[in-house]
């Protein structure tokens, strides 16, 4: 697939799949979400810049394993996925449509991981009522966003930002995207930045 040709797939799946699927996938659990109304955009100042090696980290799944992100050094760049918190409406759509570009990521040999502040019992009845997620889901509940504090993006509510970190194989911090919690980052800029690792 050429560059064109990603983007297009990118701007079809944007402009025709994500508002029906979204429209649907919110009335499977419409009810269940909780409405935050508008927040401060970033409300965290960074520790980590492009060019520094990422800090490692250990945290539990919701499969019930440990995961590092020194496992994957060597193997697959890494997509660092922070998002607020479980239930809330932007973060219940932007995890499921990763799974729609899957095959994106498996061109640019990456994995995704997704994190939050949220306990493990939330986080699987969460990830559940979206459907199958392809990548590990991590729990940052304890000690109590201690990852996104070392990375700088936990929020002085306890809450991490909306944030993208892409790591390479080598564990350098490529690209950094700490997006106003209130939207949905670009999906055509994460997959631009990862294809420069190619």
């Amino acid at each position: 697939m050429t560059k064109k040709s990603t983007f297009i797939t990118i701007a079809l799946f944007l402009a025709l799949v994500t508002p029906a699927w979204a429209q649907t996938h919110s009335e499977a659990y419409k009810d269940n979400i909780y409405v935050t109304g508008d927040l401060k955009p970033v409300d965290s100042v960074l520790k980590v810049k492009v060019g520094d090696m990422a800090p490692d980290f250990l945290l539990p799944s919701i499969a019930g394993q440990k995961v590092t992100l020194s496992q994957y050094r060597g193997k697959k760049n890494v997509v660092l996925s922070f998002v607020p918190a479980a239930w809330t409406p932007v973060c219940s759509d932007q995890w499921p449509g990763y799974n729609i570009v899957k095959g994106l990521f498996d061109k640019s040999d990456a994995v995704l991981l997704g994190i939050t502040v949220d306990n493990i019992p939330t986080l699987y009845a969460w990830t559940n009522q979206m459907g199958q997620l392809w990548f590990p889901v991590l729990s940052d509940f304890y000690p109590h966003g201690k990852v996104a504090e070392t990375y700088g993006v936990l929020r002085s509510d306890g809450t991490s930002e909306r944030a993208l970190f892409v790591i390479d194989k080598k564990g350098v911090i490529r690209y950094i995207d700490v997006h106003d919690i209130n939207k949905r980052p670009s999906l055509e800029s994460l997959i631009r930045e990862l294809e420069k690792l190619k």
